[in-house]
């Protein structure tokens, strides 16, 4: 996830993707750099336009989450639990016990 953060903030910056960028953003947090990792995630956001897909996405949350909420009348209402005293239930035990 360290590695998506950092390619989304050196986008935010305006800075360029590459191996160097990544693994310093990466390695400024204290995190161990993977450059498996590293070398992945430049392969996979070579030729990717980062803003079009921020664009798009943020278009697509946003509806389904305006929708998700329900009023608030029609809200369930919780049940409250019956808690029995602990020494009522004592005793119940005790009663098993001779």
């Amino acid at each position: 996830m360290e590695y998506t953060y950092a390619a989304l903030l050196l986008h935010k910056v305006g800075k360029d993707i590459n191996e160097d960028n990544l693994k310093a953003v990466i390695s400024a947090t204290g995190a161990e750099v993977d450059e498996a990792k590293v070398k992945v995630m430049v392969a996979s956001l070579s030729g990717v336009d980062i803003a079009d897909k921020l664009a798009n996405a943020s278009v697509a949350a946003a509806p389904a989450a305006g929708g998700a909420a329900a009023p608030a009348g029609d809200a369930p209402k919780e049940e409250k639990k019956k808690e029995e005293p602990k020494a009522e239930a004592a005793e119940g035990l005790a009663s098993l016990f001779g």
